[in-house]
Formats: C-alpha cells, sequence, structure tokens
C-alpha cells in the first residue's frame, strides 16, 4: 500500500476542529493514518489579506489510487462545509496531495508532487518533521534540502493555543 502525504489547512472558524475533523475524515475515508505532525499556525499564502492558517501534515497507508484519493478528498471538504469561492481564499478545510509514494502524476484535474510544494514553506516545514529525508521524485532533493532552498518566508510556528483562541463547536 503507497504511503500518502496530505496537507490539511484550516482558516475559518473553528480552525483546530476542523483539523481535527478532516484527520478523522480522512482516517475513515481514505486510509489507515500512520503519522501526523504537529499543527502549524501560519500566514496565508497567495492571498495575505485574510487570517492565518492552522495546518498539518497526515501520512496514510491507501488503497485507493490517486485519483480515487482525490475524490475522496473532495468529498471531505464538501462534508466539512468548505465552499469553493475564490482561489486562495479563506476556507475551513483545506487538503491537498502533497506526495503519493514516489508517483509523478500530471493531468487536468490532477498533480502529484503537489507543484507548490517546494515553493510553500508551510507546507514543507511539517512535512520535513516527520518526513526531512524524503526525496521529492521529480526534483530528487529530499524534504529537508527544499526547505533550506525554499523562497517563502512567511512564518510558520507551531501552534500554541490559548484558552480564549477556538470557540467551541463550529
Amino acid at each position: 500500500m503507497p504511503l500518502v502525504y496530505l496537507l490539511t489547512g484550516s482558516n475559518a472558524g473553528n480552525r483546530l476542529l476542523k483539523l481535527q475533523q478532516a484527520r478523522q475524515q480522512v482516517g475513515l475515508q481514505i486510509g489507515n493514518i500512520m503519522q501526523t505532525t504537529a499543527v502549524y499556525e501560519t500566514a496565508p499564502w497567495g492571498n495575505t489579506q485574510q487570517p492565518p492558517f492552522l495546518n498539518q501534515v497526515l501520512v496514510a497507508h491507501t488503497v485507493l489510487q490517486p485519483h480515487e484519493v482525490l475524490a475522496q478528498i473532495t468529498r471531505i471538504e464538501k462534508k466539512l462545509g468548505r465552499i469553493r469561492r475564490e482561489k486562495w481564499g479563506q476556507r475551513t478545510i483545506d487538503i491537498d496531495i502533497l506526495l503519493y509514494g514516489s508517483e509523478i502524476i500530471e493531468t487536468e484535474k490532477l498533480t502529484i508532487p503537489h507543484p507548490w510544494l517546494p515553493q510553500r514553506r508551510f507546507a514543507l516545514t511539517p512535512l520535513a518533521e516527520i518526513s526531512p529525508e524524503l526525496i521529492h521524485p521529480q526534483l530528487h532533493l529530499s524534504i529537508k534540502q527544499l526547505l533550506q532552498q525554499c523562497p517563502d518566508e512567511l512564518p510558520v510556528y507551531v501552534y500554541q493555543p490559548l484558552p480564549t483562541d477556538e470557540p467551541e463547536g463550529c
């Protein structure tokens, strides 16, 4: 069974709850979660005029093919209240496929490895936490090397919630 590396993110509503719900749904719909990273608070990338994100990388064993993983992700995001309004806009939940084993896929609907991975510190930092020596199948560099070369200078911190940070419920 291949390993799929997923990045979850939320910057609307109860961000931490949405990450927990996404993690649960990934475990039920995509495959057994083998590893999770810390939760990171990250500055928004692309559209900086929005609240900060919480992000977490999940690593799961899956029997699903890459396009089936994408279909399940879309269902999970919809179930958790994601409405696609604008590119790089605020969202209750976002789940991206970063890597699927060592597969390289380029279709109209799916690109693996994620095409923006080398330029996104908010994805590389948690990925490097659990798999620093993992080799990017196209660039032939480790995740640690990609992080060291990453041009993105936006802040990425391990999330330290305060009791008043996240409201109860959604």
